[in-house]
């Protein structure tokens, strides 16, 4: 968790991470605490895999898959199709704020495969897009403290990591 950490704590500095607090992604959990999980899940699931990858790539990427920084649930116009716009404005956010690898933009690019019709091509982005959706369906099915006990029987690890990064 450490990585996950750090990775935040640099991403923090001078960009609009934090604002993802204020959006809802699924049930009543934020953007932020969304990509978080995502992140753990990713390097969960690598590990589980014995995988060989790029940690600090997988990492970023998960942390800004969904840095799309707007309420998709407000009704504007166009956003009927968040699920398939959304990895776009994610992206150009991203490179605005963040100096990106190719395997991070093939992350936050293609997260909502097969919705978005060209598939990953690293095993970083396939882990995340895996890791994006099962994330995604806990935080439907358990709409309210998605992640009070998630991984886990115990607190999970990646809370003390969102309440330090809030006060960042």
């Amino acid at each position: 968790m450490n990585s996950v950490m750090h990775c935040m704590e640099i991403l923090s500095e001078d960009s609009k991470l934090r604002q993802m607090d204020n959006f809802i992604q699924h049930g009543s959990t934020t953007c932020l605490k969304h990509t978080i999980a995502v992140a753990y899940c990713s390097i969960k699931i690598a590990e589980f895999l014995g995988v060989r990858y790029k940690k600090r790539d997988l990492i970023r990427g998960a942390l800004l898959h969904d840095y799309f920084l707007y309420d998709w649930h407000d009704g504007a116009k166009g956003r009927e199709i968040h699920g398939f716009t959304h990895p776009s404005k994610a992206l150009l956010n991203a490179e605005r704020d963040f100096s990106l690898t190719d395997t991070e933009r093939d992350i936050i690019k293609k997260h909502m495969f097969p919705l978005t019709i060209i598939p990953p091509v690293c095993r970083e982005s396939m882990i995340v897009c895996l890791a994006d959706k099962i994330c995604s369906l806990y935080e439907t099915f358990n709409r309210k403290n998605a992640y009070h006990n998630i991984f886990t029987g115990k607190k999970p690890a990646y809370l003390d990591l969102y309440n330090e990064i809030r006060t960042i």
